[in-house]
Formats: C-alpha cells, sequence, structure tokens
C-alpha cells in the first residue's frame, strides 16, 4: 500500500507514524504542506493509495478529498471539533480525552469516522499529553484505519457517519481559544488556575501576559509549594525559570517569548528585570519536599544512581551542560555501583540550544562554547572506569541527544520513542560529541555514516535490529522506570559485575592506544568551526528558520527520511 503524509510539519506524532508504517513495511511519502497547487503536485507524484495528516493546520481542499480518501488525526473525542481540542480538554478538566481519525469533507472535523480512542488525562502540559497519551492513542488508531481501508477497497467496512444523536457521541464543536480565553488574573487565579491555563497553552501559543510593561507568552509551568509572596510579582529565579507569586503561593516559569520573538529560558530573556531579585538555587543533591522547579536531580536506592536532566524540548544550552556535567562528576564520587542516566520523561535530549544560540549576540562564538560545554560533559561519562553507566531514554531523542545516549554501557530505550541521530538536515551541521568514536562503535563505521548522511528518523523496533541501542521496553513512562530500576538493581547485584567493569576499563584503554578521543574532538570541531565561522552560512540561515519556524523550501514530495538498513 502506497501512503501519502501530507502534514504541517513532521512532528512528533508525524515522525512516530512514519517509523511504525515503515517498520511494516508499507511505503510511505511525506509532503510538508505548503499551498495546494504544491499538496496537488505532491499526489500527482506520489500516486498513494490513501492520504493520511498527522499534522495539518490547513483545509485539504475539495478537488483532493474527493478522490481520495484523506485521514485527519484529530486530537480530541469522537464528535469534537476545532482548532484547540487539547486546549479546551485541559481548561475543562476533562478527565477522559481521545484521538478520532476522520475522512477530510466539506465541513472541518465533521467527516466519516474511521477510528477513535480515548485516554485518562493527566495534570500535566498540552504537549507532554499530545507526545504521549495522544500519540499512543492516535497509532492505535493509525493501524485500526489501515485494517479497515483494506476492508473497504473490498467494500467490506464503511467508515462511521458522524451523528450527535447517538449516544458515544460526547464531544462537540468548540471555538478557537483566544488569548482572552487563556489570561491570567493574578489577583484572583489560584496557583493551580494560573498553572492549568499555561498548560493548555504550551507548547504553542502561550499565555500572553504583561511583565514590568512588556508583552510576553509564557510557557513551562510548575507549581510550588514552598516560596509565597506577592501575586503577580516575580520573587527570585533558578536556573532557566522565574519565580512569581499567587495568592496562595508561587509558581515557576520556565520560558517566555516576546511577539514577534523566539522561545528562550524565562531568566535569560527577563535577565534585565532580575538585577534586584534572589536567587533560589537548590543542587541536583539536595533532598526537597513537595513540588518546586528543578531541571538536574539525582536519586539513590540500592546501589543505583538515577541522574535526571529534564531540560525544556530537551535543549541543552551552555550553562545546562556544565551543570549537568559537574553534576555526573559528583555522582561518580557517590558509593553506587550502577548509575543511570535518565534523561526528561519528554525529551531525552536533543542537545545543542539553538533558541539560545540565535538569541546570542554573536551566534558563532556561542554554538562552539555550547558544543565545547556538551563535549567536556560527555567526555566525564565516557571517563566513568569504575561504574556501570546506564541510558534509559524515557523520550524521544535527536542530534547530540542521541550521541550523548551512546556514552551508556547499556542503552534502553522505551517503546515509541523516535530516534533521529543526525545533524545534517541543521545547515549540512558536522556534528560532534564524539559521534566519530561512539557511532560506529555502536553500528559500524558503513551504517553509522549512511546514517548520518540519509538522515532517517528511527524506531526503537530498528534501533534495537541495527544495534543502536540494547532494548526497549513496552508501557507509560512510569512502567519503563519501573522496568529500568529493575535491569539496573539487577547489574549492581550481579556475580558479573566486576568482569563487566574489567572489559570496560580494558576495552576503553585499547580504544584510547588506537585513537585518543582528543583526536576524535579536535577532528569533529574542525569540522564544525568551518559551519560556526566559515564562508558557507547554511548552518546559521537554517537554525534561524528552525527557531523562528520559517518554513523552508521543501519539494513536493520528500523522500529524504528513506533508508534501507541492513541488519548484519
Amino acid at each position: 500500500m502506497k501512503i501519502l503524509f501530507i502534514t504541517s510539519a513532521h512532528n512528533s506524532m508525524s515522525q512516530r507514524f512514519y517509523v511504525e508504517l515503515t517498520d511494516r513495511k508499507y511505503e510511505v511519502d511525506i509532503h510538508i504542506t505548503s499551498t495546494i497547487d504544491a499538496m496537488i503536485q505532491a499526489i500527482e507524484v506520489s500516486k498513494p493509495d490513501l492520504i493520511i495528516c498527522p499534522f495539518l493546520k490547513t483545509a485539504i481542499p475539495e478537488e483532493i478529498w474527493k478522490k481520495y480518501v484523506c485521514i485527519i488525526v484529530h486530537p480530541g473525542i469522537k464528535g469534537d471539533r476545532g482548532p484547540s481540542s487539547i486546549d479546551w480538554a485541559i481548561m475543562g478538566q476533562e478527565r477522559e480525552w481521545g484521538v478520532t481519525l476522520l475522512q477530510a469533507d466539506q465541513e472541518m472535523d465533521a467527516g466519516d469516522i474511521w477510528s477513535t480512542n480515548n485516554y485518562s488525562m493527566r495534570e500535566v502540559s498540552k504537549s507532554t499529553l499530545y507526545r504521549h497519551e495522544a500519540t499512543h492513542a492516535a497509532v492505535k488508531g493509525l493501524l485500526d484505519l489501515l485494517e479497515k481501508f483494506k476492508a473497504y477497497q473490498k467494500e467490506e467496512y464503511f467508515p462511521e457517519p458522524l451523528d450527535y444523536n447517538h449516544s458515544n457521541v460526547k464531544g462537540t464543536l468548540l471555538p478557537s481559544m483566544k488569548q482572552s480565553d487563556r489570561s491570567i488574573h493574578w489577583l484572583s487565579d489560584n496557583s493551580e488556575t494560573i498553572a492549568r491555563k499555561i498548560r493548555a497553552a504550551d507548547s504553542n501559543p502561550g499565555v500572553l501576559d504583561t511583565i514590568f510593561g512588556e508583552e510576553y507568552y509564557l510557557f513551562g509551568c510548575h507549581v510550588d509549594d514552598r516560596i509565597v509572596g506577592n501575586s503577580g510579582e516575580i520573587l527570585g529565579y533558578r536556573d532557566d525559570a522565574v519565580c512569581v507569586g499567587t495568592i496562595d503561593g508561587s509558581i515557576w516559569i520556565s520560558h517566555v517569548k516576546k511577539k514577534g520573538g523566539i522561545k528562550l529560558p524565562a531568566s535569560l530573556a527577563l535577565s534585565h528585570l532580575l538585577r534586584n531579585v534572589p536567587e533560589f538555587p537548590i543542587t541536583p543533591f539536595d533532598d526537597i519536599e513537595g513540588r518546586t522547579y528543578r531541571e538536574i536531580y539525582y536519586k539513590e536506592k540500592n546501589q543505583v544512581g538515577y541522574l535526571h536532566f529534564d531540560f525544556y524540548n530537551g535543549a541543552m544550552h551552555t550553562s545546562h551542560c556544565k551543570k549537568l556535567q559537574q553534576a555526573i562528576k559528583e555522582a561518580k564520587t557517590k558509593n553506587s555501583k550502577v548509575l543511570v542516566l535518565m534523561g526528561g520523561h519528554d525529551f531525552w535530549s536533543n542537545g545543542i540550544h539553538l533558541n539560545t544560540i540565535e538569541y546570542a549576540e554573536n551566534q558563532g562564538d556561542e554554538s562552539w562554547e555550547n558544543i565545547n560545554a556538551i563535549d567536556d560533559m560527555i567526555l566525564e561519562i565516557l571517563n566513568t572506569p569504575d561504574k556501570i553507566v546506564m541510558t534509559a531514554m524515557q523520550g524521544n531523542a535527536g542530534a547530540g541527544g542521541v550521541i550523548l545516549g551512546l556514552t551508556g554501557d547499556f542503552i534502553f530505550a522505551r517503546e515509541g520513542v523516535v530516534l533521529n541521530p543526525h545533524y545534517k538536515k541543521m545547515g549540512n551541521l558536522y556534528g560532534s560529541e564524539y559521534w566519530t568514536y561512539l557511532l560506529p562503535k555502536r553500528l559500524g563505521k558503513e551504517l553509522a555514516f549512511e546514517i548520518t548522511e540519509t538522515c532517517p528518523a528511527l524506531s526503537t523496533l530498528k534501533a534495537k535490529e541495527i544495534g543502536l541501542i540494547d532494548d526497549y521496553f513496552t508501557g507509560n513512562v512510569q512502567d519503563f522506570n519501573e522496568k529500568i530500576q529493575k535491569v539496573a538493581e539487577y547489574w549492581a547485584s550481579s556475580s558479573l559485575y566486576d568482569e563487566i567493569i574489567a572489559n570496560k576499563q580494558a576495552e576503553r584503554e585499547r580504544d584510547e592506544k588506537e585513537k585518543p578521543l582528543a583526536e576524535y574532538r579536535h577532528e569533529e570541531l574542525e569540522q564544525m568551526k568551518i559551519n560556526f565561522y566559515g564562508e558557507d552560512k547554511s548552518y546559521h540561515i537554517a537554525r534561524k528558520k528552525f527557531v523562528y519556524k520559517i518554513a523552508c523550501d521543501q519539494p513536493s514530495v520528500l523522500l529524504n527520511d528513506k533508508i534501507t538498513i541492513s541488519n548484519n
């Protein structure tokens, strides 16, 4: 079966669909939509049996949906319609929500229903629900759809028309949520209400608010149980976030964006307002009771140390990398026998922080500082001779973030995570993070360089097949973490522990004699200097387009995600 994706962006949902289908040997083309003419051209080139729209902000024109079955993936329960589905569900404190796959028709979101799956809501952000529960429900719907479509082709199945008279149709048409619906009332809204409003707007469009007379969109909210102060007033800062008082406590806001600007760490964007504001520092090793905001924290149990680094969208700026390096260095001094690198629950890591680089006065210099800081941090992990290091990828990973994961002696991922172990799409960026050592060590030189050139998105199934990871576990994040704990404690108490450590040390010594890590780093950074400071500005152009959400010029049908990977 030939399938064409028409999507506004090749986002987490689209990539997950792609790997699920290609793992099952479906032929998939991807078209990043721009105009109706471009859509029609993409269809003429692809000649699909079925069109799927994983993430679409524009309507499919009549000349397409009348000729082809076009499936819209709508992030709402049966009968729900409108562009702000999850936003309203969070604001309305719905206990259950869902994803519906429906056929494009004359009326938006009102076409025949092919599949629908519901899930229980959690008090998390819209983006977290979308990446976890909604995507999981959508994949179930996708696989259901494909079986039904095969029957449909034989005239053995027909989709269900939307009928609001049916008792199982509980959704309704809701308008696009406006900023007036999201507005924070600092003198009457409590912490939970404010948090709910910000969560419902994350990661787009944010909640518009005024800070010392300047308008900013607010993102990334964390309730604090201990700090109190005047409602609406900035009480302090920590790492990327600022702490703002509420009528019953305080909340942390981690990111803000000016109109027409880019999303930035709040403490960076608002630094001019924080001169007389105190810092509320905590270390990754402090034992904190109650809710608060912290990006890096360490827990230890049964001779296993768990190092969490939960950075917004998985992006790691220079300060992140330096703080994480120090945390790793201290964690190495603990009595634990196994160190587990946990990353974050939404993203494991996506490497260097393109937004803070774009914001810097000199983007080349900040790029250089950031890449050297992440290299220093990775080197700290590689120089851990007396502990087993485990990687536990709870969320998606990309570019240098995947390479960071390869520092583990054992590498595990949660099923459904999508990995993009390459750099080239960011303006032909060469990449560092010791990838020329770590990636071939896992995959062999030929496959490692094939992947970096062809830039595929990899499922956990494919990643395990080729040896990029050791294994993957099914279930949600909580299930995954419980399984990781069992594995880590097994290795900590294993009779093979001393043998593993001895083999690890011997292998590192052999590798260093063959080619020192410093040489790999030097060679990579020489290429990165060309990217950062050379005459070719492709990296700087691609980075600007990425952070400002400027659509890149795309061919009608993107075939550059395709890769043939042997299992040898």
